[in-house]
């Protein structure tokens, strides 16, 4: 009786997983296995909130696991190593993960390969549709990565794509095996989304029914047109290449729109698999002397800047462990341009909340926005006024998340400085909002 071990990481999910999958293929019985490795925990990206949903995540697989036949395995401690004992126990010839591209998925690897060596399999566009490596679209035309997003994303498009994998219907663990409990935690966040594979399957079939719609929704504010995949595409309970295959089946300018974005997300995972070091450091450098006051970021964290837009933003962040696209954009601009705070700020106060915190889309949409990244236009400003009455027109998205501006009608809500004296002053006067970043860039280009 032939074994192999499927390491689930950021692929909680028995449809389209390509590990599980080769696991099932290579030998008779599987292993499905978890480890909750503590260095997750040293690093503090197990936010509160990602606790909480892992845990549901884990729940729902072994539930689904066990109506094929099957349990979940979860272990605690170095992944490596729990792996290394679970191969033992089990009598395993193969051992089955997804290829990571953060620098904690590549210590990952390199120590199972070290335990391992040929018996590791390591499989590509599990976490992403085309693969993160130089062995990604058009081989980066030659060097490590796309820098920008319009060339790699033509490339993206033209990339061979994998078959997408059914789930399978029976699968036979190994007996004897021992397993701890699973996880349970406490979100930070009250409206925290439901987790797991079964949730996202019916938000996918739930949404997947207005995609045709998404092309015009999806930066209003105020109707949440937005898929909402982020934390189940995070967690892995849903394939990015399954919904790029069905979008792609169904045509139409909402499903082109959408496969875009699961584009964007593939552009940054080979950004970080070729720039580990941008998780924390500038792309591209741009000489900035960030500000420093304590007071703003705290305000910006509260939402508490005297513009409801942002506030709103950062309010929802705070009950939801979730903010729109459009919002982050905005309020990510507000910190790094108008307050011209340092952008690992947002970053972190972002990660410490979002259910769908990822270091390759978090990290590198900041720097987008701050112009230290791959944006072909670093000094763009999002002035928040603008984007109020552009994308929340009416002010019911601001209604939603600052009620105590509730009374204000349309959009008036968007300068409470004139109609709403008990709102807190805006930190920074609304004539005056690029000009700090407009400031601290030219005396940046005259130190150059």
């Amino acid at each position: 009786m032939t074994v192999s071990v499927a390491l689930f990481t950021q692929d909680l999910r028995l449809h389209d997983n390509p590990v599980l999958h080769a696991a099932r293929i290579a030998a008779d019985q599987v292993v499905p296995l978890f480890v909750l490795d503590p260095a997750v925990e040293a690093s503090g990206f197990a936010a509160p909130n990602r606790r909480a949903f892992l845990a549901a995540c884990l729940t729902d697989l072994d539930a689904s696991l066990r109506r094929t036949g099957a349990r979940l395995i979860v272990r605690h401690g170095d992944a490596a190593e729990q792996t290394a004992r679970v191969a033992a126990e089990a009598g395993a010839a193969t051992v089955h993960v997804a290829a990571g591209v953060s620098a904690f998925a590549r210590r990952r690897e390199a120590r199972l390969r070290a335990r391992f060596g040929g018996r590791l399999h390591v499989h590509d566009a599990s976490l992403t549709v085309v693969p993160a490596g130089p062995a990604g679209p058009g081989g980066a035309a030659g060097r490590d990565h796309w820098t920008v997003f319009t060339p790699y994303h033509r490339a993206w498009q033209e990339a061979p794509r994998r078959a997408v994998l059914g789930a399978p219907q029976v699968l036979t663990t190994p007996a004897g095996l021992g397993s701890e409990a699973l996880p349970t935690a406490r979100p930070a966040s009250p409206a925290l989304p439901p987790g797991g594979e079964t949730a996202a399957r019916a938000r996918w079939r739930q949404w997947g029914a207005d995609v045709d719609g998404y092309a015009d929704r999806h930066d209003d504010l105020a109707a949440d047109g937005t898929s909402r995949f982020s934390p189940y595409l995070h967690f892995g309970c849903l394939s990015p290449s399954e919904l790029a295959a069905a979008a792609a089946r169904r045509g139409g300018a909402g499903a082109r729109a959408f496969v875009r974005q699961l584009a964007w997300r593939d552009f940054h995972h080979q950004v970080l698999a070729a720039r580990p070091d941008a998780a924390h450091r500038d792309y591209r450098g741009r000489g900035d002397h960030w500000h420093h006051d304590e007071r703003e970021a705290e305000a910006w964290r509260q939402g508490r800047t005297g513009y409801p837009v942002v506030d709103a933003g950062l309010r929802q962040l705070a009950h939801e462990g979730w903010m729109h696209n459009r919002a982050r954009l905005l309020t990510a601009s507000f910190l790094t341009k108008s307050l011209y705070l340092d952008w690992r700020i947002g970053a972190r106060h972002f990660l410490a909340l979002l259910v769908d915190g990822d270091v390759a889309n978090n990290q590198l949409n900041w720097q987008w926005v701050a112009g230290t990244g791959t944006d072909t236009r670093p000094d763009r400003v999002l002035d928040p006024l603008r984007q109020a009455d552009r994308h929340d027109p009416d002010g019911a998205y601001v209604r939603r998340w600052v009620p105590e501006l509730a009374d204000l009608p349309g959009p008036a809500v968007h300068r409470p400085w004139l109609f709403a004296p008990d709102y807190p002053e805006p930190i920074v006067a609304p004539e005056a909002l690029t000009a700090r970043f407009r400031l601290a860039r030219a005396r940046a280009a005259a130190r150059s």
